[in-house]
């Protein structure tokens, strides 16, 4: 019996193939479409959509067009080919406005280009368009109720855009670049104003202050330590149970003292 059933399996998947081949080398576009259709219902995608694309140029403008578009996209998109997913997805939705599918069609092209963004590492531009073509979506499907999965897709890619503005400054501050570090962290709270990273930046904000200040030149020290001891008052007031406020505390007090030098020699 178990000879009987791989002979059927193995039948089965030469018949498969061998349409699949004479569909490609056919030149009708019917049997493209057929054949396309049959292996994309089995999820054999890459299969389908090398026919869908041959078949695509013969249907245009006419009615079963609407239809071999979406399957082309949503093959594309099945095989985790998101950049030509949401490329095709969007065509799909500007070609046929009064579609029914063209909702599921932009929500799965806003995906697409979700799918398309990197760890937060790397540059951002295919986060940034992400975040634009899910806000567009939202925007109008607004009761969609894919609505719940963009809003947390959307808070997801922002705190990206967030870890990599964080990351940056306290990069500068790994590699003792302490201006740049205080700049980007000015930078990072006020565009994330909310940011559940707000104490621990604000903590590097200060050390970089006082790093700055105390590595200073003599001329522009007292300034300096001024300004750290000034990051360290607002750092204190915003988290005074923070986990940094002791290390904070010990800088801020060596801070004082090399204040109070300073000023005992002018």
């Amino acid at each position: 019996m178990k000879n009987i059933f791989y002979i059927l399996i193995l039948a089965l998947t030469f018949t498969s193939c061998n349409e699949y081949q004479k569909a490609l080398k056919s030149e009708d576009a019917a049997t493209k479409y057929k054949v396309g259709e049959t292996l994309y219902d089995a999820g054999k995608f890459s299969k389908a959509n090398r026919l869908f694309e041959q078949a695509i140029p013969q249907y245009r403008g006419k009615p079963q067009a609407e239809r071999l578009m979406y399957l082309n996209a949503d093959a594309s998109y099945q095989m985790e080919d998101y950049f030509v997913a949401g490329y095709h997805f969007e065509r799909f939705a500007s070609a046929y406005p009064k579609s029914s599918k063209k909702e599921e069609a932009l929500f799965k092209a806003a995906k697409s280009y979700y799918e398309l963004s990197p760890v937060f590492s790397k540059d951002q531009e295919d986060t940034f368009t992400a975040l634009q073509k899910l806000q567009e979506y939202i925007n109008v499907y607004p009761e969609s109720e894919n609505a719940t999965e963009v809003n947390a897709l959307v808070k997801e890619l922002s705190f990206k855009l967030e870890k990599k503005a964080f990351e940056t400054a306290k990069q500068y501050n790994r590699i003792l670049d302490y201006k740049a570090s205080i700049s980007s962290i000015d930078n990072f709270v006020i565009d994330f104003p909310g940011s559940s990273l707000r104490e621990e930046a604000l903590y590097i904000k200060f050390d970089s202050a006082y790093q700055l200040g105390t590595k200073s030149v003599e001329y522009k020290k007292k300034a300096r330590l001024e300004a750290a001891i000034a990051n360290y008052n607002t750092f204190k007031k915003t988290y005074a149970t923070s986990e940094y406020l002791e290390d904070a505390t010990e800088k801020y007090e060596d801070a004082l003292k090399q204040l109070e030098q300073y000023n005992t020699k002018s």
